[in-house]
């Protein structure tokens, strides 16, 4: 937006102008407040990062609005609601209750995708419209005179909403999985060889199949509600689809019975992997372009009772592009987090089970250490994410490409650091430790339940005390927990004092602090919960835990060392998130729970 500026000889008198027109001062524009002000005042952001803000968006030709998003200092909902009261403009939310479906046939599809605008309603001659941008006064023109009305009223809302619902509702996906298998098992009814002609139209090309309609249209569903993995499940009488958003399973499809094996021949051929191969587990991969962005899906087939069951994991490029900040660590957390990655050499554990996120806090640590001066090599297997800057190598089990003869490879390269998928046996254990001894910096992950039991499971591995004790820096275990919608979450005046034991709580502890619970909109799915953040277990060694672990002791003593030397747990970071309102009690006792007697 262009700033006009009335200075020097040639300054304009407004007043003049304003009376030689006949109108009253009052008549005109008022003058607005400053976005940055707007938002000041409401205490969402500071002055100090709106001047940050202001500042980026003058060195990157972005409105301050574009910039706050983009550096993450306000949310995209509250800079639309504070441009909505600058520009005395009606704020709404995109749903089915503002935006009825039928509404949409008033405008063209065309202009509606292309304009990114949702119509709401016409009355005598004049159309509410939802727009994005209060100074497109162009598109508003446009509608004038290509609909013929007399006034277009428009109202604001965030641009990534109305594309969403735009996405979700203009091209009938909102008949969805639903309409389409009901249509799909219609149309094999009427086919004397139905199986047959299913899996024809699976193998086909044709992007207007039946079959592929619908596994086209599940995969941009799951991706459009920040699903994780996609779940297809054959069972005795249907195949039974489920979303893992935010780490929860919930159930969303099911696909009868009959076409079973034109879906799962499907996702074969679209992975790549063998369709005749019914009684080995597969694994291959998808690329498809959903909503303007290359997403890939790692896919497993895994043999079961009643058929292939496939599970496709969702690959977003962003996901694990993750910053240390945006990881969830409390302040001394992140602290010890920065001292330990910063440190020459040593191993450094990340652990936890499947799912937990350790490979993008992982990753998190390597994109703060990757720079010009450093040399990195990571072992995984297998490779989801590429980065650049970095040397990724992918573990074949097939050719006989193993973590231990990647690593001893990667040492004749001299890399100044190491990550390791995983360290799975004694093998690949002592390679990674002489790494760590011989003045390399060192990452990987270890499947157990907190960071004492790290140590004495490499021990058990058969990796000598000593060199245990030596080598590790740190150990960090983590979890994921979910964060309380910030649109619907509400203050529980009654939480359940069972649960509080669970989460180790005392009636001291939380006088006088507001404890969240979740609610439901439409922002969160009507799950309370939008997006998770980790809560860690963070053990740094000192001299006490390494001749505890030379002397091969318990873990009941690690762990009372480590907390004397000032480890919180698990739940006691839970705890601190749950004060703060990120998180609900319920959340944090479905993740770790006390050990009370109930």
């Amino acid at each position: 937006m262009r700033s006009w500026s009335f200075a020097g000889p040639g300054r304009i008198n407004l007043n003049r102008a304003i009376s030689s027109t006949g109108l009253r001062p009052s008549s005109m524009a008022r003058i607005r407040k400053k976005l940055g002000e707007i938002l000041q005042e409401q205490g969402i952001v500071s002055k100090e990062n709106a001047d940050k803000a202001a500042e980026y968006g003058l060195n990157n030709r972005k409105r301050i609005g574009e910039a706050l998003v983009e550096l993450e200092l306000a949310n995209e909902e509250d800079v639309c609601k504070a441009l909505a009261a600058q520009h005395g403009m009606e704020y709404v939310e995109v749903s089915r209750q503002t935006v009825s479906p039928d509404a949409l046939t008033l405008i063209p599809e065309k202009i509606i995708k292309n304009s990114v605008i949702l119509p709401m309603s016409a009355d005598n001659g004049k159309m509410k419209v939802i727009i994005n941008d209060p100074l497109d006064l162009d598109t508003i023109d446009m509608l004038r005179f290509r609909l013929g009305v007399s006034d277009v009223i428009p109202v604001l809302a965030p641009k990534s909403r109305i594309k969403s619902y735009i996405e979700k509702y203009l091209s009938g996906a909102d008949r969805s999985l639903d309409e389409l298998s009901k249509s799909l098992d219609a149309s094999v009814d009427a086919s004397l060889d139905q199986e047959a002609k299913a899996l024809k139209k699976a193998e086909a090309d044709d992007p207007d199949a039946p079959i592929i309609k619908l596994i086209n249209m599940m995969i941009s569903e799951a991706v459009r509600t920040r699903a994780s993995d996609i779940h297809v499940e054959p069972m005795t009488d249907r195949v039974r689809v489920r979303y893992r958003v935010d780490g929860v399973c919930t159930e969303r499809e099911n696909i009868p019975k009959r076409l079973q094996n034109a879906v799962t021949t499907r996702m074969k051929i679209m992975a790549g992997v063998d369709i005749a191969e019914k009684r080995a587990p597969q694994d291959g991969r998808i690329k498809m372009r959903i909503g303007g962005k290359d997403i890939d899906f790692r896919v497993s087939c895994c043999p079961a009772v009643h058929g292939e069951s496939i599970v496709l994991r969702i690959l977003r490029p962003d996901s694990a592009a993750v910053g240390i900040q945006q990881l969830g660590f409390e302040a001394d957390d992140y602290a010890a987090f920065q001292k330990i990655i910063s440190r020459p050499n040593g191993i450094f554990l990340v652990t936890g089970p499947t799912g937990s996120g350790k490979t993008t806090t992982l990753y998190a640590a390597l994109q703060e250490l990757n720079r010009p001066d450093k040399k990195i090599i990571t072992a995984e297997d297998p490779v989801e994410y590429v980065f650049p800057g970095m040397n990724q190598c992918q573990v074949r089990e097939d050719i006989g490409l193993g973590f231990d003869k990647i690593l001893r490879s990667m040492l004749r390269q001299a890399p100044n650091i190491i990550l390791v998928g995983e360290i799975r046996d004694l093998q690949v254990g002592e390679i990674a430790i002489q790494a760590a001894l011989t003045g390399h910096l060192v990452f990987s992950t270890l499947h157990t339940n907190d960071a004492p039991s790290a140590i004495t499971r490499l021990i058990d591995m058969g990796i000598k005390p000593f060199l245990v004790a030596s080598s590790i820096q740190a150990i960090m275990a983590q979890r994921l927990v979910r964060v309380l919608c910030k649109e619907c979450k509400q203050p529980d005046t009654r939480p359940d004092p069972s649960i509080l034991r669970l989460c180790g709580f005392t009636k001291e502890q939380i006088e006088g602090q507001t404890i969240y619970k979740p609610g439901g909109c439409s922002h969160c799915n009507n799950s309370g919960y939008r997006g998770r953040q980790g809560i860690f277990e963070m053990l740094l060694m000192n001299q006490e835990l390494r001749e505890l672990a030379f002397n091969r002791a318990s873990i009941t003593q690690l762990r009372k060392a480590a907390k004397a030397a000032g480890m919180k747990s698990l739940l006691e970071d839970g705890q601190r998130k749950i004060l703060r309102g990120v998180t609900s009690l319920e959340e944090v006792t479905r993740i770790t729970q006390a050990e009370v007697e109930v």
